[in-house]
């Protein structure tokens, strides 16, 4: 699997669902809204997670062979590849004030994935039971407008992911009124690494891993 980092909420993930016969299937999150001064990128794709707010022709124009969107909570099998949904909130008032957003979870080369996308409030124990046992987690650290610092951090613990993948924060030619990685680690006491251009692993490369977080470079 191979991951890669277009700012913001956006990702590029890279995956053999079915197997190493199979075709490369290619997953993005959240395209960038084009306020946040990320270019929507361009390319293949087969399914679009998007956690608050709708398909945007803007948005999907770069998007080529026609990829499946998922834009609410449920159950989808999409190119050998089943993600669930769940509801949840951008704001602390019942989506009051920011609205609705929808945690993804899939999994792909027995890796199990969870994509919080712009979550606003702390998530209650059932919902992290239906989380699951999770490899690999997205989970934004920006405040402002989803939650705190404090919040994600006791969410990457309480759901005890292998890798903790962190977005939306402010960065180099990021447009986002948002926290920055060294506020992450001041805040949390996290030491972190360099930044790595993209994320390249099998299952196996998980093992021993626990919450480790890995920023990386915005393509």
């Amino acid at each position: 699997m191979n991951i890669q980092y277009y700012g913001d909420y956006c990702f590029k993930l890279t995956t053999k669902p079915g197997g190493r016969a199979t075709e490369d299937i290619v997953v993005w999150t959240d395209l960038p809204d084009k306020q946040t001064g990320i270019r929507s990128p361009f390319g293949h794709a087969d399914i679009v997670l998007l956690s608050h707010y709708g398909p945007s022709d803007e948005a999907l124009a770069g998007l080529k062979d026609e990829p499946v969107i998922i834009y609410t909570p449920g159950e989808y099998a999409a190119k050998g590849v089943s993600v669930l949904g769940f509801p949840t909130r951008r704001d602390a008032d019942g989506g009051i004030t920011r609205g609705q957003n929808t945690i993804y979870v899939f999994d792909s080369e027995d890796v199990r994935i969870a994509y919080l996308g712009s979550l606003g409030h702390e998530l209650d124990s059932a919902t992290v039971g239906k989380i699951g046992e999770v490899d690999i987690l997205f989970v934004p650290i920006g405040g402002v407008d989803t939650i705190t610092i404090k919040i994600a951090d006791e969410l990457i613990r309480a759901i005890g992911p292998k890798i903790v993948i962190p977005m939306h924060y402010r960065t180099e030619g990021v447009s986002i009124d948002a926290a920055t990685i060294d506020d992450f680690c001041k805040e949390t006491g996290r030491t972190v690494g360099e930044e790595v251009a993209r994320l390249n692993f099998k299952n196996k490369d998980l093992e021993g891993k626990s919450m480790e977080v890995v920023f990386l470079q915005k393509t």
